[in-house]
């Protein structure tokens, strides 16, 4: 089944590298991107990433390398390898948050919050936010929570940070707990440029603030 030892060890090494030059911890990797390859931001706002080209291209290299070490059932080798690489980090991270982390290093986020804006009137803007955290640790942990603005907004127009303007979020999460959290808010907007005037987004992206640690989520 082996034909090449050399080419599966070599293989196994670039994929580690691949693995470790975008580890998506302590920070979401992928936020702002617009085009993507497995774990790999390619291209975002301001054009190509050439991090993400490279270990783009040495993932690659590291497929064709698993293939010239088989002999056999190299379809089938590739689709596990590309399934486990791509599982992997999640796995990973969840062992590490419910067994070493502590604080907002052992906050979770789903990556399905929501938020929807609606117009009250001229200055005034109608917000709810609704998202998902788990804190993975055995303590109780605090921290505060910053909405950040979607990377597709043109022109610096200002969506989920317009709830910011009714911050800062304080927030506790149990241990071991998982939290279904709820903002609702009325937002004053006078002498505020660039906003929406009203709109709804999903996969929101926040920041998790305790004393000089930050997350991005």
């Amino acid at each position: 089944m082996i034909r090449s030892k050399v080419a599966l060890i070599s293989s196994a090494i670039i994929l580690g590298v691949c693995l470790y030059l975008y580890f998506p911890f302590h920070n979401n990797v992928m936020i702002g991107a617009r085009t993507t390859f497995m774990s790999f931001p390619i291209r975002n706002h301001d054009g190509y990433i050439l991090l993400g080209v490279i270990g783009s291209v040495l993932f690659i290299i590291a497929m064709i390398l698993l293939v010239i070490g088989l002999k056999k059932y190299h379809f089938r080798i590739l689709i596990v390898v590309a399934v486990v690489y791509a599982m992997l980090p999640n796995i990973l991270i969840t062992a590490y948050q419910e067994t070493f982390a502590s604080g907002i290093a052992a906050i979770s986020y789903d990556g399905n919050g929501k938020c929807n804006f609606e117009s009250v009137s001229t200055d005034l803007l109608n917000g709810e936010c609704n998202l998902v955290l788990h804190n993975r640790s055995n303590e109780a942990v605090s921290f505060e929570l910053e909405f950040i603005d979607s990377y597709f907004m043109e022109d610096g127009v200002r969506m989920e940070s317009l709830m910011n303007l009714a911050g800062p979020y304080s927030i506790t999460l149990e241990a071991n707990r998982e939290k279904h959290i709820y903002f609702k808010e009325l937002i004053e907007l006078s002498g505020v440029p660039k906003h929406i005037e009203m709109g709804s987004s999903s996969n929101i992206h926040f920041k998790l603030i305790c004393e000089e640690k930050t997350r991005t989520l």
